[in-house]
């Protein structure tokens, strides 16, 4: 594996373990676009092999410093960096090259040679894109998440016509004739926007505006609790598949090693120390398995539940037997209704609340039961081999 695959594993790794999911915007998505931005210029280009080297690894890891917050987060990367490539042998002199690209990257940093601006280049490919509103939306809601800012529909527009018209420019040849034509095309569609924002001043449009705001801060409370609650269930099968895997290799060593061995009676001693051992082993086994076995319900529902508002229809269990169009039409009416829609959301989140409680109270008895049985295990081998000796 060459250093740039090693590098791709090595922050795709560091992101899904450590991101917090409030970076909507940096987050290996945008690391994938400005990497392969990056690579669109220097295939266009003579730089000899390190300095492409160079360039790649300082794409994969420019925003890494997120892991530990906004705030100096070049700096940060660039320590993540320079432990990486130290790792992996690389010289200081290219330790040194990919630190000053990565600290290229900062907002407003203006280029001194031709790599940084090729990084900075590619860190805002995503502004001339078809895809701009998608990413520009990531980003807004990222800086509300970690509250950064809050702004209005029609001072986020302002802000970006301001960023794109004023602030930023490309600095390559590549760039300034590929990308800055679509970058003008979404100014324009900006200032379009604009245009439509100020002629809806009625007080209609402000209601509704403002009648806006706290659903986008419900739908964020949502999508983040939702990720906690996948998260944590993630950790939980995690820690019990540990417990089986190594539960059964102590059984797998038991059946093969110690058991054909209790035929002897020079052996007997080792009967209640192997029994007490694999005793504990299969109650721990039983215990990871019923904490992830999985609870389904019957998968039907009728038109009258759903005027009654009484499935929730966000859980595959309560509709996975239903026709298609059945469950279209019971989506669409759930999604006339606001309160039926929040309602069904909530009882998701509960309801995955009460499965998470279920889990880890057996991983908790789980562990108790594999720690207990070892210790016994352990202390019945001991004074086995002791009377033996004695």
């Amino acid at each position: 594996m060459n250093l740039i695959e090693q590098a791709e594993k090595f922050i795709e790794k560091l992101f899904k373990d450590n991101l917090s999911a409030s970076y909507t915007y940096h987050n290996i998505n945008h690391t994938h676009d400005v990497v392969n931005a990056v690579k669109q210029i220097i295939e266009q280009t003579n730089l000899d092999f390190d300095d492409k080297q160079a360039l790649l690894v300082a794409a994969w890891f420019h925003d890494a410093g997120y892991v530990n917050g906004f705030e100096n987060h070049e700096d940060f990367s660039v320590k993540i960096v320079t432990e990486f490539l130290l790792n992996n042998g690389m010289s200081g002199d290219f330790i040194e090259k990919v630190s000053s690209l990565i600290k290229a990257t900062t907002f407003g940093f203006v280029p001194q040679n031709f790599l940084e601006k090729v990084i900075a280049d590619a860190d805002y490919f995503h502004l001339s894109t078809n895809h701009y509103t998608f990413t520009c939306n990531a980003l807004r809601t990222e800086l509300e998440n970690t509250n950064k800012s809050k702004l209005s529909d029609a001072e986020w527009t302002k802000e970006n016509i301001d960023f794109l018209t004023n602030k930023h420019q490309y600095y390559t040849e590549y760039a300034i004739k590929n990308w800055q034509p679509s970058k003008e095309n979404t100014i324009k569609i900006l200032q379009k926007n604009k245009s439509k924002m100020e002629l809806n001043t009625t007080k209609e449009s402000k209601k509704k505006q403002k009648d806006e705001k706290p659903d986008r801060a419900v739908d964020t409370l949502f999508r983040i609790t939702l990720n906690n609650h996948t998260t944590l269930s993630g950790i939980a099968d995690s820690k019990a598949n540990i417990l089986l895997s190594v539960n059964a290799i102590i059984i797998s060593i038991a059946l093969s090693t110690l058991i054909p061995k209790l035929d002897s009676p020079s052996n007997a001693h080792l009967l209640i120390p192997t029994f007490i051992m694999l005793l504990s082993s299969v109650i721990t086994i039983i215990f990871a398995i019923l904490s992830t076995r999985p609870k389904v319900t019957n998968g039907v529902f009728t038109r009258q539940d759903i005027e009654n508002k009484k499935v929730n229809l966000l859980f595959f269990g309560n509709f996975y037997k239903m026709p298609l169009d059945e469950y279209q039409w019971a989506m669409n009416e759930m999604m006339k209704d606001k309160d039926y829609l929040y309602n069904s959301m909530i009882k998701d989140l509960y309801f995955l609340g009460l499965v998470l409680e279920r889990k880890y109270r057996l991983l908790r008895i789980t562990y108790n039961f594999f720690m207990i049985g070892i210790v016994l295990s352990v202390i019945s081998f001991v004074i086995a081999f002791m009377s033996i000796g004695a």
